[in-house]
């Protein structure tokens, strides 16, 4: 890697682990170069303002680390209801990027941004619908296969285990064990063999 990506790499990655813990706004610039020990001259080399900083954050950070990584669990090679399952379980448990006291990077900042930036709306809105799209299709390709009910609805379904992640998520911030997690995830495995055909 180039010097030049490499700082633009680390500078997303000390602002990531900033942001992840302390929330968007709270988080300076000069908190990000200090912890990241680059001149200010290079941060505004790679990104015009923090705004083009949280944009390439969430693509380039968040993204790859959360959904893209829950996205390759959907397989077809499997049965429907248990990668569904397995998706949010390594989400919740298994993944090392994310912790039970700071929630999910994506639903913080959908929370945080979205009432008060149509720009962070719009590349979070975008995030979330490539993750209900992939989501949505795996059903769809469940109900082709005749593995999942034909009667359900694919794009309510999808709604549901992005919404339901994200609640848990929150819920989970108040909890120091993973109780929150394994209740919600029991739930969720009964939910998800109630939509396969029998």
């Amino acid at each position: 890697m180039k010097k030049s990506a490499n700082t633009r790499a680390t500078i997303l990655q000390q602002a990531f682990e900033l942001i992840y813990q302390k929330g968007y706004q709270p988080t300076s610039i000069d908190e990000i170069i200090a912890t990241t020990k680059v001149t200010k001259g290079a941060f505004y080399y790679h990104f015009k303002n923090k705004n083009e900083m949280g944009f390439a954050l969430i693509k380039e950070i968040i993204q790859p680390k959360t959904i893209d990584i829950s996205i390759s669990f959907l397989s077809s090679s499997v049965n429907p209801s248990d990668a569904l399952y397995k998706m949010i379980e390594s989400l919740l448990l298994n993944n090392s990027t994310l912790t039970i006291e700071y929630g999910c990077p994506l639903g913080n900042l959908i929370q945080e941004m979205s009432p008060i930036n149509n720009d962070f709306k719009k590349i979070l809105e975008e995030v979330k619908n490539f993750w209900f799209k992939a989501i949505t299709t795996f059903i769809k390709n469940g109900q082709d296969n005749n593995t999942i009910a034909n009667h359900i609805n694919a794009e309510e379904v999808a709604e549901f285990i992005i919404s339901s992640y994200w609640g848990v998520r929150n819920l989970g911030k108040l909890d120091t064990t993973n109780k929150t997690y394994t209740n919600y995830l029991k739930q969720l495995k009964f939910y998800l063999k109630s939509i396969e055909n029998n």
